[in-house]
């Protein structure tokens, strides 16, 4: 946010203004210290256009700034309370005969021009600094979903492995399972063998022993 107007005024009467951009301040301005006037009130806000109007009330003096940010109070504040202070500090340059002269609208003028580039720079470092802040918000939250997707790369490599493992194990034990049938067939076998020999032979002896007359 910029402040791109400001002025002193006495009731309706502009004392001193300075604007950093062109356009129609003077019809805007008249309208807002109309109602500062109306409600006399300390501080006033009014958007007109495409600004915010900003006063502080002090003494029967206005002071007003206009800004292109219709949402932070603070930097408006800021700026006013400090016009305010400081030409306080001077009330020579209230006291003069009615209007002012060129030396007493200088120093008015010297003053808006000082305070609105300070209160300026200090916005454009603040939104830096905010900038840089949330740019370092972005990098650690993209560092913390890197970590996160590394440590989820991680723990998918690890079940992929013990998924290899598993495959190999099971390979291993399919084969081995094959052996142990095979070999446990061949045993069967042996043993269908012997007994049907055995079987074979004593039928043999029976027969010539006369033990089953032929």
């Amino acid at each position: 946010m910029t402040i791109t107007y400001s002025c002193i005024a006495n009731g309706r009467v502009i004392l001193a203004e300075l604007a950093l951009t062109g356009g129609n301040y003077q019809d805007a301005v008249s309208s807002v210290l109309k109602l500062v006037l109306l409600k006399a009130e300390k501080k006033t806000t009014a958007r007109i256009g495409s600004y915010v109007y900003h006063t502080l009330l002090i003494d029967g003096i206005t002071y007003l700034c206009a800004t292109d940010n219709p949402l932070d109070v603070t930097l408006p504040s800021a700026f006013l309370d400090e016009v305010s202070r400081t030409c306080s500090e001077n009330p020579v340059m209230f006291q003069e005969s009615f209007p002012p002269s060129n030396a007493i609208v200088a120093d008015f003028q010297q003053v808006l021009g000082r305070c609105m580039m300070k209160h300026n720079q200090s916005q454009g470092e603040f939104m830096i600094s905010d900038l840089k802040s949330q740019v370092t918000d972005v990098k650690n939250s993209m560092s913390q979903n890197i970590d996160k997707m590394l440590k989820r790369e991680e723990k998918r490599n690890i079940l992929i492995d013990r998924t290899d493992n598993l495959q190999v194990a099971t390979k291993a034990f399919q084969k081995t399972t094959t052996k142990a049938s095979k070999k446990m067939w061949w045993k069967n076998y042996k043993i269908i063998i012997i007994i049907s020999s055995i079987f074979i032979i004593i039928i043999i002896i029976l027969f010539s022993t006369n033990v089953i007359p032929v």
